[in-house]
């Protein structure tokens, strides 16, 4: 008896510690499965999604020969601009506050169409009836992973300032001082405010016919201006260290060139068309 006691106590105790190493394996898999469980929640919540715009070329009237290739060309580059705001879907992927894919990528998204759609309905028009209401193709939506799409004016999303995304209606003004491309920065601290080229000095005569025309796109350019300051004020603190040059300096570039080329146009109807420094005019910076 006296020997078998020990001997006893020493299964005791190997079975004491199998079981223990059982209910901790036990615990490392449920603690893994879950961990993993966690992290497919995380990745699907913070899928991308792509985006979903109109096609344009559908909606364009006989195209002449002379403006096939221009329009090409852009069509082209509508291609590509949404390839390229998929593709920083991709990468920007958990950055931002809930609106950051609508400021960020949908609504610069839409100026640079605005702007490519106007270069189109430009081409046509020098040779033949100038389309119109094609602006009405620039606006584009999220497609979400579930399937589902995020409007530009979703109920979620906050609506953009008065204006803004519509090249005919925003702006602020032309400030005559010379900026340089740039201004990106974490949109953090003071607001600063944008500073671009005058464009009126840079004009040749305007004749009698356009000058209308030429006043309501100067104040056109003066009103962006505005209201890239006042959206600076509002979103102070949002974003990445990218989002006042992707949310707001890249998309005023993008209106102040089709503005600009607007008033080009309106004074090459009746006199020689002007050769404008468009991309130096519509650059602008960020100050402070």
């Amino acid at each position: 008896m006296s020997r078998a006691l020990p001997k006893y106590n020493k299964r005791r105790v190997v079975i004491a510690g199998g079981a223990a190493a059982v209910v901790l394996s036990g615990a490392v898999i449920v603690g893994n499965a879950m961990a993993g469980e966690g992290k497919s929640a995380e990745t699907k919540a913070a899928s991308p999604g792509t985006v979903s715009c109109p096609a344009v070329a559908p909606s364009l009237p006989a195209i002449p020969a002379s403006a096939q290739a221009e329009v090409d060309r852009n069509l082209a580059l509508l291609e590509t601009q949404i390839a390229e705001a998929d593709q920083r879907l991709v990468d920007t992927v958990g950055q931002g506050g809930p609106n950051f894919a609508q400021n960020a990528i949908i609504g610069p998204l839409k100026d640079k169409r605005v702007a490519t759609i106007e270069r189109i309905a430009l081409s046509i028009g020098r040779t033949a009836a100038k389309p119109t209401g094609l602006e009405s193709l620039a606006a584009c939506t999220l497609s979400t992973a579930g399937g589902g799409e995020q409007a530009p004016n979703d109920p979620a999303t906050p609506p953009p300032a008065a204006g803004e995304g519509n090249d005919e209606g925003d702006g602020a003004g032309d400030n005559g001082e010379a900026g340089n491309a740039g201004g990106g920065g974490a949109n953090t601290g003071a607001a600063g405010t944008v500073n671009c080229p005058a464009v009126a000095p840079s004009l040749p005569a305007i004749p009698a016919s356009a000058q209308d025309e030429i006043n309501r796109n100067l104040a056109l350019l003066d009103t962006q201006i505005a209201e890239a300051d006042q959206r600076l004020v509002d979103t102070v603190g949002q974003g990445g260290p990218n989002f006042v040059q992707n949310a707001i300096i890249g998309p005023l570039k993008d209106k102040r060139v089709a503005t600009i080329n607007r008033m080009a146009t309106a004074i090459g109807r009746t006199a020689a068309k002007p050769e404008l420094p468009v991309d130096s005019l519509a650059t602008c910076s960020l100050n402070g």
